[in-house]
């Protein structure tokens, strides 16, 4: 509901609240993906729309290789999507990972939702931040010259954040949560470890 999307909001910034419970919502933490990824397919198996979904924060390879993997994260090997139409509900969707822009619209039974390193915290200066090195969708950040709008990585932060909320809330009946940056995954553990 909507408090979870307003603590959602609150979690991912350099301020986070208060520690809440959502006791009627399964929301957990993962350390390791592989453990994330077998969860999931407990809940594929018994209420099916459950989904894995990330940042665009790993290049899309497989698009000129279908051979190649995309993501390679604790033994964990998977691909973007292969379809961009009603992907959630295409045959093969349960062992890919959806992208923003095949997700938002549409409600999941179970998310899981890997934090790329497009998404960073600094511990010494407690600030999240944009890293560009590590952020694959060239429209994203991509200079608007007609209008003669220039993105700074503080504008591309406010998106990528906006990106993870709408990514963390497509699960109705829960959310796993697996970060891959260290400084961040320090700071949200605690906020997402104490919440179950």
């Amino acid at each position: 509901g909507g408090d979870y999307i307003k603590y959602l909001r609150e979690v991912l910034s350099d301020d986070p609240p208060p520690v809440q419970s959502f006791p009627d919502y399964d929301l957990r933490w993962f350390e390791n993906l592989r453990e994330l990824e077998l969860v999931l397919n407990e809940k594929e198996a018994e209420f099916g729309l459950s989904r894995m979904l990330a940042g665009y924060a790993f290049e899309w390879v497989s698009k000129n290789d279908p051979a190649a993997f995309d993501f390679d994260i604790d033994g964990v090997k998977r691909r973007w999507n292969t379809t961009q139409t009603d992907w959630v509900r295409s045959p093969g969707a349960a062992g890919e990972v959806g992208v923003i822009h095949t997700i938002q619209g549409y409600d999941l039974n179970y998310a899981g939702v890997i934090i790329g390193k497009d998404l960073r915290y600094d511990p010494k200066e407690r600030k999240l931040y944009f890293d560009r090195s590590n952020y694959f969708d060239k429209k994203g950040v991509e200079n608007n010259r007609k209008l003669g709008i220039e993105y700074s990585d503080e504008d591309i932060l406010r998106y990528i954040v906006n990106v993870y909320v709408v990514l963390l809330t497509r699960g109705v009946r829960g959310t796993f949560v697996y970060v891959c940056d260290p400084g961040l995954r320090e700071y949200l553990k605690p906020i997402f470890t104490q919440t179950a």
